[in-house]
Formats: C-alpha cells, structure tokens, sequence
C-alpha cells in the first residue's frame, strides 16, 4: 500500500467470501464500503472488523440500478476516491433444466451477471480516474459444466468471459480487471452441501486437496489481484480449487 488511504467496495459483504475479503482489506490498511442486503449482517460483519474510520456501510441490492447509484455516491462522499471493486455478492441455484422456475432463472441471472454490469459500469468512472481495479467472483463453474447447475453455470461463464471482454476495453484506460474462480467454498451458501455427508464425499473424492475451499483462501486472491503485486496482471480468470481443474475433463463439482 502507498500512503495514499485506497478505497474500495466489497459487494456481498455480509458473509462468506464478501465477509472475508472486507475483513482482509482493513487489515491491509484499504478503506471498505461494505455491500449487501441484509443491515444486521453488515453490521455484524463491520463490529467484527472494528476498525469505524476505515469501513462504511451501505445496504441495497445489486441486481437495483438506482441501489447501486447510490451505493457510488455514498462511498464517494465517505472516501472521496474509489480504487477498487469487489464483486462478491452472488447466489446459487440449481436443479434439471425442465424444473428451473423461470423466476429462479432470472433470480440468478439478476444477481450473478446484471448486478455486476451494474456495479462496474456505474463505478468505472471514478475507477478510471486512478487506474484502479476489479476483481469479480466467478466460479470454477464459469470455466466449465456441472451437473444440475445449469443457471449458475450459465451466470458463472458470462461472468468469466464478460471479465476477459472488459480486460480488453478497460486495459487501455489504465485499469485491470481479473477474476477468481473458487470451488466449493465452506459459506452459508454452499452449506446445502458442505454439510451433507455423502455429497461431500463425492466432492473430496474429486478434489485433489480433498477438501471445500475456506472463503480466506479467497479472499487472499482476491487481495494480491487488487494489490500492485498484480499491476500487469489482467483478464485473469483463477481457479482457486484445490487442483481440480488441473486436469482436463475433471469435473468441476459445483464451484
């Protein structure tokens, strides 16, 4: 970090990956404006951190344009600058393609894809103005298929390759753009198999560490890939899987 107090904004801030990534950031000395749906959840996670000159709160949600309007303007009138922007707030749903409700299609689709077209092209201004950065959250399963998953494989590969897009356009205007790609990651949305016994199995069975991913695992992607440390890295989509995807034709097992 220079001496330059950085900025940045965690969307799904409230728990899991998003949680994690926030608590890291003001550990390493970044201003955070955490994101997310629920206030109690911020404020959890905001008294956890400890740190009120560092960390501003704002609830909203991602897939609302007008939300994250004003999510911008707040954290500009908080930090004065913008440097950095998490896209961590997701959700998961999945089952045989002729049960998907068209509701939860779009549910996921609103969240997962449209809420970071909105969160980057409405920060992308004050992110231009210094070169800042964005690291989304995509998936394993934005890099290729897994069973039953259809909706959040789709959401998870435009993701992946909408980052790849925008390295391109937003490269040339000093910027960086990458994303990290986890597995099976021990949060409160992948719990629905984390903790049932069987499914897990199976997944370890798969997984060459043998084991769910820890959402500090990626947060610590996520932040050497804001960080100066990557300041030539971009486009990056990086698996964070345990080994995994090392393998061709491996499958993902629901990132």
């Amino acid at each position: 970090m220079s001496n330059v107090q950085k900025s940045v904004i965690v969307t799904g801030a409230g728990s899991g990956m998003g949680a994690a990534t926030a608590k890291r950031l003001v550990n390493e000395g970044w201003s955070v404006t955490l994101f997310g749906r629920t206030l109690s959840k911020l404020e959890k996670i905001a008294a956890e951190i400890a740190q009120p000159n560092q960390t501003h709160i704002v609830q909203g949600d991602v897939s609302n344009r007008e939300s994250v309007a004003s999510l911008i303007n707040s954290h500009i009138e908080k930090f004065s600058r913008l440097d950095g922007l998490v896209n961590s707030a997701g959700v998961a749903i999945g089952g045989a393609i002729d049960q998907v409700a068209p509701e939860d299609w779009k549910q996921v689709m609103s969240i997962n894809v449209e809420g970071v077209f909105n969160t980057i092209s409405l920060a992308t201004p004050h992110l231009r103005k210094v070169g800042g950065a964005i690291v989304n959250v995509s998936s394993v399963s934005g890099l290729g298929g897994d069973w039953g998953f259809s909706p959040y494989n789709a959401s998870k590969g435009a993701l992946s390759n909408f980052t790849r897009a925008l390295a391109l356009e937003l490269g040339a205007q000093g910027m960086r753009i990458n994303a990290v790609a986890p597995t099976l990651t021990d949060t409160d949305m992948g719990s629905f198999l984390t903790e049932n016994e069987e499914m897990m199995a199976l997944f370890k069975s798969r997984n060459p560490m043998g084991r769910a991913a820890k959402p500090e695992e990626v947060a610590s992607a996520i932040s050497f890939l804001l960080s100066d440390d990557a300041s030539f890295i971009n486009g990056v989509n990086l698996p964070i899987d345990g080994g995994t995807s090392a393998s061709n034709g491996q499958p993902n097992f629901l990132g």
